[in-house]
């Protein structure tokens, strides 16, 4: 099974598998993000798995064990536990990051335009790497757009999601496809086009180790791993490097 997921997943780094743990389906644990196969690790399953019977969401659950500091930081009062709301994180987030890390804008700058889609307005720019089947993203996407702020999305595939990226890339109107990505729906595209910019993409996240999604970076090169809220946002993104 590793070896099948190896080669169907090249660029994912597989960390645990355990194929006991919940009947018909193997949880697989890459890094600090969490999906499901089947037994035959031809299918691969991106969500949250609910026993009903004890009313737990073990995927949530799961999460925590892997980082126990996995709190939506800055008083945003969500948590990852199993809570009978379910307001937990999806299968594919990685939450709780701190301000830890700083990287050259200069690089940042360097990274291609055909691997980036470009939406708001402001004086201030923020890039984010992101996954269109990560949950977090989606909310951090949905976020951003309330605030006045140029947001540089930089799609990297963690899960198998290579080719959602292609599809919106290639789009005559990528802004709606962003959003159409995010959905879950068909995306309106075009033809083939060039896609080497994804390729920069994920050689970038993989070299300042972004290893979950989403990774959000500021123009002078501050570093957020994960989903932060609106007020958190609000004071970082104009804010300066610490």
């Amino acid at each position: 099974m590793q070896q099948a997921l190896a080669e169907r997943l090249p660029k994912t780094e597989i960390t645990a598998i355990d194929c006991e743990k919940i009947e018909g389906v193997c949880e697989v644990q890459a890094r600090q993000n969490l999906f499901y196969i089947d037994h035959g690790a031809r299918y691969l399953i991106i969500g949250r798995v609910y026993d009903m019977e004890t009313k737990q969401d073990l995927t949530a659950a799961r999460l925590l064990e892997m980082n126990p500091d996995m709190l939506i930081g800055g008083g945003g009062g969500e948590s990852a536990t199993a809570s009978a709301d379910m307001q937990a994180p999806a299968a594919g987030d990685a939450t709780g990051g701190s301000i830890d890390d700083q990287i050259d804008p200069r690089a940042l700058a360097a990274l291609p335009q055909n691997g980036a889609v470009v939406m708001g307005r402001g004086t201030k720019t923020v890039t984010v790497f992101s996954d269109f089947r990560c949950g977090y993203c989606k909310r951090l996407h949905e976020t951003l757009e309330t605030l006045n702020v140029k947001v540089v999305e930089r799609p990297i595939s963690v899960l198998g999601t290579r080719p959602i990226s292609e599809a919106v890339i290639c789009s005559p109107d990528k802004r709606r496809a962003v959003n159409q990505a995010y959905d879950g729906g068909s995306i309106t595209t075009g033809s083939e086009c060039d896609t080497s910019g994804l390729d920069a993409n994920e050689a970038f996240a993989r070299q300042h180790g972004f290893n979950g999604t989403p990774v959000i970076v500021r123009e002078d090169g501050a570093v957020v791993h994960g989903y932060r809220p609106r007020e958190f946002l609000e004071s970082w993104i104009q804010g300066s490097a610490s």
